[in-house]
């Protein structure tokens, strides 16, 4: 198909979530590029439940190599925005640059895609008002203080977005992704 998908995680991102992604839309035909705060190889991480534990456990991931700054982005050049989970959106929804280029995709009606934690850069963003959001369970109050309806479904679309849960959602997510794309 050869649309051009852009791709947003760093230091902390989900390592599933990023290679899933990358060999997902590849495997359509897409160019997918990452856009990261600096372009070097990336420290992605893997998230997951053990019995005992109350929340997730974190672990080295394998790495990704960014092809572009954050800084390098131009809107116009790409069809669609993909923004990954894990802890990395912890701290990108503080960059201000990433912050208006998603604004700038939204503002051209362009598709927005978020999975797992990287809802909270949607709502830092001010996206989530009035939209129907689904995201990995704990960011359900950021949603719901962004002025968003959170869903319990494992995808949503809501207009030019599509969220997912989180990677266990992968089938549901990008069978809403690539019917959008179509």
């Amino acid at each position: 198909m050869n649309r051009k998908i852009l791709i947003v995680t760093g230091d902390g991102g989900e390592s599933y979530e990023t290679l899933y992604a990358v060999h997902r839309f590849q495997e359509e035909g897409d160019i997918a590029v990452i856009a990261a705060p600096s372009k070097r190889r990336l420290n992605l991480v893997m998230h997951d439940f053990e019995l005992g534990w109350d929340t997730y456990v974190e672990r080295p991931g394998y790495c990704l190599s960014s092809d572009l700054t954050i800084e390098e982005v131009v809107v116009e050049d790409y069809d669609a925005i993909l923004l990954l989970g894990g802890r990395a959106p912890e701290y990108l929804r503080n960059h201000s640059r990433l912050l208006e280029v998603v604004r700038e995709f939204d503002r051209q009606e362009k598709w927005i895609f978020a999975i797992c934690h990287g809802i909270q850069i949607l709502v830092t963003a001010g996206l989530a008002k009035d939209r129907k959001l689904t995201a990995y369970e704990h960011v359900r109050t950021e949603i719901e203080m962004g002025g968003g309806m959170y869903s319990t479904q494992q995808s949503v679309r809501d207009g030019n977005m599509v969220t997912g849960q989180t990677w266990q959602s992968h089938p549901e997510f990008y069978r809403e992704v690539f019917a959008c794309l179509k």
